[in-house]
């Protein structure tokens, strides 16, 4: 039975906040992107288009996460979009003169990462924000925020697409959040009990017999073949049943090098 999947704090407090978003189809690629990352808060501050979540290019940019647009909400101020945050950080690629302090994708991911594996309750509730497409954040919104998110691309052609900046902006959250595995605990492929030192050390003197039996291991003069091995298979982190594979293996060496009459 595979244990339970953990899901880090953070997915359940962060909110992306898109900002007068101009174009219906980029509202739902940042939905797609914050889905794909396992992020589902998603607040719209005066979309310019009317019916902006319905809206059919929303749709069909969002390809299958239409349920964040489902559960989207719609505010007309930035008070009502920060309700309940206490982290706010803008994303931007132009500087300003008055901003808060300026930190790069993973720093903040890092940041809230930790901050809200370390929080209870009501502690810790991060936000990202994003302005619209061709103008940004303006200065008042971002002189408002905790930190100034600027993505170091390439200086001759820095601009990205809003759903672009998202998608960079929430891998480095998962990936802070997930502690850089990209792997949720127990959500990915069979894991079975580990081996005991016991059995693994059983399984090393029945390889060396096997080794010996078939002329690859000189018994008189073995050098370091053994230690290279058991470093190797250290590496691999055993379970019970890889050692009983790998004793299987070393059965069959056997038997194949037993002559006949013996």
């Amino acid at each position: 039975m595979m244990p339970k999947e953990i899901t880090p704090p953070l997915f359940n407090r962060l909110r992306v906040i898109l900002v007068e978003t101009s174009r219906p189809g980029n509202i739902g690629s940042v939905a797609r992107a914050m889905k794909t990352m396992g992020f589902s808060e998603l607040v719209l501050v005066n979309p310019r288009v009317e019916g902006a979540l319905q809206h059919e290019e929303a749709v069909a940019f969002a390809s299958g996460a239409q349920d964040i647009l489902a559960s989207a909400r719609i505010v007309t101020t930035m008070a009502e979009a920060l309700d309940g945050i206490n982290h706010a950080a803008a994303v931007s690629a132009r500087l300003r003169e008055f901003s808060p302090p300026v930190q790069t994708p993973r720093e903040v991911a890092q940041h809230v990462a930790l901050a809200a594996s370390a929080a209870t309750g009501q502690d810790f509730y991060p936000a990202l924000l994003f302005g619209n497409e061709r103008f940004g954040l303006p200065n008042e919104i971002v002189e408002r925020c905790n930190v100034l998110i600027n993505i170091p691309a390439n200086p001759d052609y820095s601009s990205l697409n809003l759903a672009q900046a998202a998608q960079v902006l929430l891998y480095e959250c998962r990936m802070a959040a997930l502690g850089g595995t990209g792997i949720a605990a127990g959500s990915v492929g069979f894991h079975g009990d580990a081996a005991s030192q016991a059995q693994i050390e059983g399984m090393y003197a029945h390889l060396e017999q096997a080794l010996v039996a078939i002329g690859f291991l000189d018994a008189d003069n073995p050098r370091k073949l053994m230690p290279r091995l058991k470093r190797l298979f250290a590496r691999a982190g055993l379970e019970t049943e890889e050692v009983n594979i790998l004793r299987g293996i070393a059965r069959q060496m056997m038997e194949k090098a037993r002559k006949p009459g013996e």
